[in-house]
């Protein structure tokens, strides 16, 4: 197993060191609120954190070997698991949550931005709500790109480390090194929160707390369920409106501002990609309208545009979000609702889902098919606008496909063993590999798991982590070949 320790255990002291620096907000706020359970749980994880992470980080020197692709795979999964079982130890130590599996469940939903919560009848203190609001910002850029915008030292191993946390974005090119695209993502998803954080302050009745978590929980795609009945508690058409803009801002692929920034409106305008999303948000919407209206679900039209509206965007964007009880709506609607949450939003951005570009591409594969079945000796490439679509890539995006499919019913199957009804079965591993969260059935709009036992809790806390990770780069770590450095092609 010829791997880059060092460099290895650096990053995932760093990520040790950005988990207790993240901790700290949520100290003040229990201090500020005088929760002293919850602020001494969050002095002794913040302490450890930044202890054993700032010790990593800075005593264990420097590897003179590159950092190369398996590195990174290794890296990202190490990660992902040591945090949400470092951001599990608050909930303990507070005694706000007992058991483990339901503690790991709610850190792993965090950082996966996972609209779920294992503990639906616990009342979780405000600093609490905020460490999740947090771990829910802090995963939704991806832990690993922080590490990036903050490690240039490490050289090609922020392209090793990009690779592992977003295959199959290569279609997408830019001219700027990959530490500057790091830092020009983290302005522009700091400025969407800071935009939306005012917007809510300065132009609803929220306070600067619920401002903050709603901000938070949009830009990250999360949906982080403040209050019962979600945003339908503030009773407001421009909060909806607002959230339901930003969730689907999110949703977008992160370049396309980088774009913006630089001027390049060109690259914008031909995305086949963001027009294709936008005009399925459209067509969802209109169908979904009609829909409700038609079967007298809503008495007006305006307020069947409305609902319909903002739960497209909270399915299409994987956040979770929502203005009502979904579970009433008739069956045509719910089953658009959940077709849209497994294609998801675009690649580049927070959500989950398979993503629209890889939709598009399968669909095109589909197409050439009957063609060539007509003019069977015709050569015809797959095509995203005037790009052609190299035969390694389309290969790969139907390999996720039916991976994706695969984890879906394997995930539904063990899920089942709960005993729940269909629609609840299938709606929770959806949600869980989409990292949607909320569903139907018995999970219902809040995203309730507590009716799990413990170890499907577990289970599922690997689905959230495997569906946030694009799949291949959980799943190649089973691979005796990505252990033995005599067979492994991941150099």
């Amino acid at each position: 197993m010829d791997f880059r320790y060092k460099t290895i255990f650096k990053t995932l002291g760093l990520m040790l060191l950005i988990s207790g620096i993240a901790m700290i907000p949520s100290l003040l706020y229990a201090a500020i609120t005088n929760d002293t359970d919850t602020e001494r749980a969050f002095i002794a994880t913040a302490g450890v954190s930044i202890i054993i992470g700032g010790m990593m980080r800075f005593f264990i020197p420097r590897s003179e070997r590159a950092f190369r692709t398996r590195d990174g795979y290794l890296s990202l999964l190490l990660c992902w698991v040591v945090c949400s079982l470092v951001g599990a130890l608050p909930y303990l130590l507070s005694g706000q949550i007992t058991s483990i599996s339901s503690a790991i469940f709610e850190s792993t939903a965090g950082y996966t931005t996972t609209s779920a919560s294992a503990v639906p009848d616990t009342v979780l203190t405000g600093a609490l709500v905020l460490w999740k609001a947090t771990m829910h910002w802090i995963g939704g850029l991806g832990i690993v790109v922080f590490t990036i915008s903050i490690l240039p030292s490490f050289g090609t191993g922020s392209q090793r480390i990009a690779a592992a946390e977003a295959p199959g974005t290569g279609m997408y090119r830019t001219s700027a090194r990959t530490f500057d695209i790091s830092k020009m993502l983290v302005i522009s998803y700091t400025a969407m929160t800071l935009c939306e954080f005012l917007m809510l302050l300065l132009g609803s009745s929220m306070g600067p707390y619920d401002a903050l978590v709603n901000s938070f929980g949009s830009i990250s795609t999360a949906g982080l369920l403040l209050h019962q009945g979600s945003i339908s508690y503030y009773s407001s058409l421009y909060v909806e409106l607002v959230i339901a803009c930003f969730t689907l801002l999110a949703s977008v692929n992160f370049l396309m501002y980088i774009y913006a920034v630089k001027g390049t409106w060109s690259e914008i305008k031909r995305n086949l990609e963001l027009k294709t999303y936008f005009c399925v948000i459209a067509v969802c919407t209109l169908l979904i309208t009609v829909d409700l209206w038609g079967t007298g679900t809503f008495s007006s039209l305006g307020s069947s545009l409305r609902y319909a509206f903002f739960q497209v965007c909270s399915f299409s964007s994987t956040s979770g979000f929502s203005i009502g009880d979904y579970n009433y709506w008739p069956a045509f609607s719910q089953m658009i609702l959940f077709i849209i949450v497994l294609g998801g939003g675009c690649i580049g951005s927070t959500s989950g889902g398979i993503k629209i570009i890889r939709c598009i591409i399968m669909c095109k594969l589909v197409f050439r098919g009957f063609y060539r079945r007509v003019h069977s000796r015709s050569v015809r490439a797959i095509k995203i606008g005037d790009r052609a679509i190299s035969g390694k890539m389309v290969s790969g995006i139907t390999s996720f496909a039916l991976l994706f499919l695969g984890i879906f019913v394997g995930t539904a199957v063990v899920l089942s063993l709960q005993g729940l009804d269909m629609s609840s079965t299938l709606s929770a591993a959806a949600s869980l590999l989409t990292t949607m969260g909320s569903g139907f059935g018995v999970i219902g709009p809040s995203g309730d798991y507590s009716m799990f036992c413990a170890p499907l809790k577990l289970f599922m806390s690997l689905i959230m982590i495997v569906g946030r990770l694009e799949l291949f780069s959980v799943f190649l770590l089973f691979m005796p070949e990505f252990w033995d450095p005599n067979k492994a092609k991941l150099r």
